[in-house]
């Protein structure tokens, strides 16, 4: 119940963009039914809707938890109308901070609101365009492998990038890499996990899938390099019926993302837009990118560095 206490935590600039105490038809006596009211606090009145739209937000809500999602969203909200009336009664619906956070929350839901109606509900993938995908991603699927990483974060400026690959190449084992870059004064930080294929970034994990154990990568990072080191792998298979759920949702993500491009690209072409003074420069294209896709997984991926993948070493070994 505590994660679920986490999800809908009162959060106060929300509930002043949203507003509590949802007005309702009222009945020919002037008094709103009963069924609509979940509790009230100082005579303000929170509703079923305000409940059920909550509740609509938790992800992957079992059935059979529904009762006791609903009695811990009845408290939140009581909690954050407490908060929204003492804001309230301070004033700081004035504050030009939060009148500016307020506006700002405002604009982000109209915008995801308008787009979320044009682009509607996007289309299943045939099975041949699951199929393609599977087919074309053997790293995340037919050859799937579950990484135990070592990881090497340096913060070092581009004229040692150099210098960095170079002796990472020569270096006899990890201890010995790590020895050199703590007496050329390079900050690092260390760390290793374990993580199967789908947690990984996408448009490193073709590398890395071919590397042998005990072999290293080097990836540019914006303030330096991150060296990833394989220390052992194992094959982990996945067979297209247990991806196909994930690879839909992949699809159909990459479907909407482009619709939504297409979309803003035509309001843009329809509108007059001007930069204005130091702005100027944001007129200006800027270089798109590389398409970096996430990889079909119900967690996310973690955010890859700002990287383009480096040479393999083949000096580091021993690791395993």
């Amino acid at each position: 119940m505590q994660g679920l206490k986490k999800l809908v935590l009162p959060l106060l600039i929300a509930a002043l963009v949203v507003g509590c105490g949802d007005k309702k038809e009222e009945t020919a006596t002037g008094e709103k039914a009963a069924t609509q009211v979940a509790a009230k606090v100082n005579g303000t009145e929170l509703t079923v809707h305000q409940v059920n739209y909550a509740l609509q937000r938790i992800p992957n809500l079992d059935a059979e938890k529904s009762k006791a999602a609903s009695l811990q969203v009845v408290r939140n909200l009581v909690d954050q109308e407490l908060l929204v009336q003492k804001a309230l009664t301070d004033k700081l619906d004035r504050d030009p901070t939060v009148v500016q956070a307020l506006d700002a929350a405002r604009r982000q839901v109209l915008a995801e609101a308008y787009m979320s109606r044009k682009l509607g509900t996007p289309a299943e993938p045939s099975d041949a365009e699951v199929s393609t995908y599977f087919d074309n991603h053997p790293e995340l699927f037919a050859k799937r492998k579950i990484y135990r990483l070592q990881e090497l974060s340096i913060k070092a400026p581009a004229d040692k990038h150099d210098a960095i690959r170079a002796q990472l190449g020569t270096s006899k084992n990890l201890n010995d890499f790590a020895a050199w870059l703590k007496a050329e004064n390079l900050p690092v930080k260390a760390a290793q996990g374990v993580k199967p294929a789908e947690q990984l970034p996408l448009q490193l994990l073709p590398q890395l899938a071919k590397m042998p154990d005990g072999q290293a990568m080097v990836v540019n990072a914006p303030d330096g390099l991150l060296v990833v080191v394989l220390a052992d792998s194992q094959v982990q298979p996945v067979t297209l019926e247990q991806a196909k759920p994930a690879i839909t949702r992949l699809l159909q993500t990459e479907a909407r993302q482009k619709a939504a491009k297409a979309e803003l690209d035509a309001l843009k072409a329809a509108a007059t837009i001007e930069y204005v003074g130091e702005f100027a420069d944001a007129g200006k294209e800027a270089a798109a990118p590389a398409e970096k896709p996430a990889a079909p997984a119900a967690d996310a991926a973690p955010a890859a560095p700002d990287a383009d993948a480096d040479a393999i070493s083949k000096g580091i070994s021993g690791l395993k």
